[in-house]
C-alpha cells in the first residue's frame, strides 16, 4: 500500500480504487442535467420533469398506483412546525372526521 493521496483524476488515469475517494457526484463527468423546476405534479405527487423515460422498459412501473385504494393514495405532507405528538393528534382527528 502506498502513502500517496489519490484524486479522482488519478483514479481515472491510473485505474486505482482508493478506500475513500469522495462523493459519487465528484466522479460524475456527464455534465449538468439542467432539469427545469417542476411546475406540475402527477396524482402520485411526483414532479413532472423528465420526458425521456421509456415507460415500456421492464424496470419502469408505468402505473404504480394500479390496484391501490383511495386511502393508500392520500398524500400526507409533513408539517415541520408541529411536534410529533401534535402531528399525530392532527392526523387522528382528520381520520375520525372522514
Amino acid at each position: 500500500m502506498t502513502d500517496k493521496k489519490t484524486t479522482a483524476a488519478a483514479v481515472k488515469n491510473e485505474g486505482e480504487a482508493p478506500a475513500i475517494l469522495g462523493t459519487a457526484s465528484a466522479l460524475d463527468t456527464s455534465g449538468a442535467a439542467n432539469v427545469a423546476a417542476a411546475n406540475e405534479f402527477s396524482p402520485s405527487g411526483a414532479p413532472r420533469q423528465v420526458t425521456d423515460i421509456d415507460v415500456d422498459h421492464p424496470a419502469v412501473d408505468a402505473n404504480p398506483r394500479e390496484g391501490t385504494t383511495t386511502n393508500q393514495n392520500k398524500i400526507d405532507f409533513n408539517d415541520p412546525t408541529l411536534t410529533g405528538q401534535e402531528a399525530v393528534e392532527k392526523n387522528l382527528k382528520a381520520q375520525s372526521e372522514d
